[in-house]
């Protein structure tokens, strides 16, 4: 299955049930039934606010945000569907963080689950900067469904491309 460029990594029955689904034009119907509401987080200040509120429950000890935005070109650009950035600098005597938080453009419109699980997973690389088990592990402890939520995300996006 090929054509499921959002599912590779995943076992050939999913991918063969994702297919039939697609295929047969019942993905959006199931993820409508799933996830039938859409989120209110449309600017980038909303987006702080909610970021920073899931990082002050889950990671207190964590440096602070710096910068929160959502970005219309990182899903084309970046192949990416959200971005974590990090930077430290010497300031005198100091030394000071830079965190920030980009997600892509498209999650204005997707349900709040699904940007839920972009948000965690970036901030999980606060602490964890690879995708290793600390990583999922702190990624399930933010988000007990994540594996789900980013199975039906990637779901999401594969039938966004379909439609369009």
């Amino acid at each position: 299955m090929n054509s499921l460029k959002y599912l590779t990594g995943y076992p050939e029955p999913i991918q063969l049930q994702a297919g039939e689904l697609l295929t047969s034009g019942r993905l959006g119907d199931y993820l409508e039934r799933k996830y039938p509401h859409r989120h209110q987080i449309q600017n980038d200040k909303a987006l702080y606010g909610y970021i920073n509120g899931l990082k002050s429950q889950y990671l207190r000890k964590s440096p602070p945000l710096s910068l929160v935005r959502y970005d219309s070109k990182l899903n084309v650009l970046k192949h990416a569907l959200g971005m974590h950035t990090y930077q430290s600098r010497v300031q005198g005597s100091k030394l000071k963080a830079h965190n920030s938080i980009t997600v892509a453009a498209l999650f204005k419109e997707a349900p709040p689950e699904f940007l839920r699980m972009i948000v965690v997973h970036e901030l999980a690389h606060f602490k964890e900067k690879d995708h290793n088990k600390a990583f999922y592990q702190l990624c399930c402890h933010m988000e007990s469904g994540y594996h789900q939520l980013e199975l039906d995300t990637r779901l999401w996006l594969q039938w966004r491309e379909q439609e369009r």
